[in-house]
């Protein structure tokens, strides 16, 4: 399962994935993003509420006929990092936008952390759309209104089943590609056709 439970499983290497590079240089990034907070900082500022992101996302979206892909993560989430690379790359973003609108949620911030904050009712939110203690990070395609069309828990791949997280494994993108299917069924099969190589080329943009 390639998601992020939390950032001590992920810098003591024991996050659940195949042996790979992949495998040694999560750690390094994940202690880079962390070695700049610093060790006593003004308390984090909430912002925006889950409800009013996603009432923007929904007239935005409306609009635009278009979908809304909400993406639940956390400041010290490498496999969230990842994501968002995928999604900003020149070949992928065209298409993702095409049918998309891109909205992130913070729920996985920790306590201790004063200079980050959970996106107030990002949490509720999270479990309502079916990700109540998923991992990160947790994908999940709704409509306009608010719908649930497609979600990353995957029945039946990790054994009983669980959050992708970021699609690393061929079970993985296999389920990401269905979760296009249902949430964006005007892409067109050469669409698809990049995502999927995307996801699967043996040479990935993080290591570059």
């Amino acid at each position: 399962m390639h998601n992020d439970s939390n950032a001590e499983n992920l810098s003591s290497g024991t996050a659940d994935m195949p042996f790979s590079p992949r495998s040694f240089l999560l750690p390094a990034i994940l202690s880079a993003l962390l070695a700049a907070a610093p060790a006593h900082a003004a308390a984090p500022e909430a912002g925006a509420t889950a409800d009013a992101i996603m009432a923007q996302a929904k007239s935005q979206a409306a609009a635009g006929h278009k979908n809304i892909l909400v993406t639940f993560g956390a400041s010290w989430c490498v496999n969230c990092r990842l994501f968002d690379k995928f999604l900003a790359d020149p070949a992928i973003h065209p298409i993702m936008d095409k049918h998309f609108v891109f909205t992130d949620l913070d729920t996985g911030e920790m306590a201790s952390d004063t200079k980050h904050a959970n996106t107030p009712g990002g949490v509720k939110l999270q479990a309502a759309l079916g990700g109540k203690d998923a991992g990160y990070p947790y994908i999940a395609m709704v409509d306009p209104s608010g719908t649930l069309l497609a979600n990353s828990i995957a029945p039946g791949t990790h054994g009983a089943g669980g959050n992708i997280g970021y699609p690393f494994l061929p079970s993985e993108v296999d389920w990401f590609m269905q979760m296009l299917k249902k949430s964006a069924p005007s892409m067109s099969p050469e669409e698809a056709a990049t995502v999927r190589n995307w996801l699967t080329a043996p040479a990935r943009p993080w290591a570059k």
